[in-house]
């Protein structure tokens, strides 16, 4: 296997077709189709299943992406620092954000990058706190900001503080007259909840475990827009930072109120503990920091510092 042959590999297995790869890494398809059958050939099996939606990583093929992927990634950083040693920061920087920090930050972060650094070509991914954690440590992600315990994480933390959880309804159910709502009685209450693989579920789990109450879940959402058009029909309550829904408060289309007891699940930038950070991820890493901070001093986000 030679670099050349891994990076073709891991081009068609991201786009999952020939003819995007060709012209993402700028070769004619029939020398990228040439380098997959050599790399199958030494492997002696298929990497890909061909038809006519595109070009699918067989079992094998996903073994080898999930072992090289970060390789190819670090060789490109290599490149990348040697070129940015002459100037300003350039390369891919790739950014995990958790769904509920996505809609306040990813906009004007992404704005400000390209505004400062033109050289670095910014990816975001937007996805919950376990995909992006097995990501981090894959070396396919540069680094992220999710919540949880930063001491069981096995990566590079540091703590942005707690973000508050707060009791969210549609429009006219009171919350907002209300300010603040007993928990007791929030956890009775028909819910709208992500699925048990999110770090939000068992906050909530866990919570109503405590008072001995058994949840009233009739509907589950893992996409953060889902959960809160739920919400916003009037199909339910739930629990979410408030400066998730800032915009749709404002709005009038959802109102909001405190927990009696609060409830904060830690906030961290993370990245990986097994490699070097490149150039163009510290520079992003650096105006990040930044970014967050201009949203705590706006009130935009409402982060309390541990």
């Amino acid at each position: 296997m030679d670099f050349r042959q891994l990076r073709t590999f891991s081009c068609v297995a991201e786009l999952g077709s020939l003819s995007k790869a060709s012209d993402t890494l700028r070769v004619a398809q029939p020398a990228l189709s040439r380098q997959i059958k050599l790399l199958e050939h030494e492997l002696r099996t298929e990497l890909f299943t061909r038809n006519g939606r595109g070009m699918v990583l067989t079992e094998a093929g996903r073994l080898l992406l999930a072992r090289t992927s970060g390789i190819v990634r670090q060789i490109d950083q290599i490149r990348d620092d040697i070129q940015s040693a002459k100037g300003p920061p350039s390369g891919q920087v790739v950014l995990g954000l958790v769904p509920t920090v996505s809609c306040v930050l990813s906009a004007r972060f992404a704005r400000r990058c390209v505004e400062k650094f033109p050289g670095i070509s910014l990816r975001i991914v937007e996805s919950y706190s376990g995909h992006i954690v097995e990501w981090l440590h894959r070396g396919e992600m540069d680094l992220a900001i999710l919540y949880g315990r930063s001491a069981d994480l096995h990566l590079h933390v540091q703590s942005l503080g707690r973000d508050n959880i707060v009791a969210v309804g549609p429009r006219g159910c009171g919350l907002a007259r209300k300010k603040s709502v007993d928990i007791g009685w929030l956890l009775r209450q028909r819910l709208v909840l992500p699925s048990h693989s999110h770090g939000l579920r068992a906050l909530i789990e866990h919570a109503a475990a405590q008072r001995k109450i058994k949840l009233n879940v009739q509907l589950e959402a893992d996409s953060f827009r889902v959960l809160t058009s739920l919400v916003e029909e009037g199909l339910g309550f739930a629990l979410l930072p408030p400066s998730s829904v800032h915009a749709e408060v404002a709005d009038g289309r959802l109102e909001t109120a405190m927990v009696s007891k609060p409830m904060t699940r830690e906030l961290i930038f993370a990245s990986p503990i097994d490699r070097p950070a490149s150039t163009a991820s510290l520079a992003v890493t650096a105006l990040l920091r930044e970014e967050v901070a201009a949203c705590r001093k706006e009130g935009v986000w409402d982060i309390k510092l541990s």
